[in-house]
């Protein structure tokens, strides 16, 4: 039984499309702190120094910016907590859920690809 390839079709409509999908998608996570703060918040609600702390290198400014930009495009919920002094903690929502398998595979490639350049450099020039 021969095996038949599937052939994507990619006219200007579909490529168009595509590139339209991958901006939009590229908007909501733009930067180098999103996926990271979701894949943080993964494991539950946090505080904003824990995240902080988690995150390492992030300013409190440039956190509350990813945090609150987050929360307006409902990947992530702020709840705000009664008790004195004041708690705040920092979930993420069912819908970031949407992001599971694009996370996945982002990782998948990313370990992939650092082997790949570990390898690399590993050896001897004029290979």
């Amino acid at each position: 039984m021969e095996l038949q390839e599937k052939k994507v079709i990619h006219d200007k409509e579909t490529c168009t499309a595509s590139v339209t999908a991958v901006r939009d998608a590229l908007y909501v996570l733009n930067g180098k702190w999103k996926l990271p703060l979701i894949v943080a918040l993964s494991e539950g609600p946090r505080r904003f120094k824990e995240i902080q702390r988690e995150l390492g290198e992030i300013t409190p400014k440039i956190l509350s910016r990813e945090l609150r930009e987050l929360e307006l495009n409902e990947f992530v919920e702020r709840k705000v907590f009664s008790t004195t002094p004041v708690t705040i903690t920092y979930e993420l929502t069912p819908y970031s859920r949407s992001l599971d398998k694009v996370l996945e595979e982002l990782k998948n490639w990313g370990l992939q690809h650092r082997q790949r350049i570990i390898a690399s450099r590993r050896r001897p020039s004029g290979e």
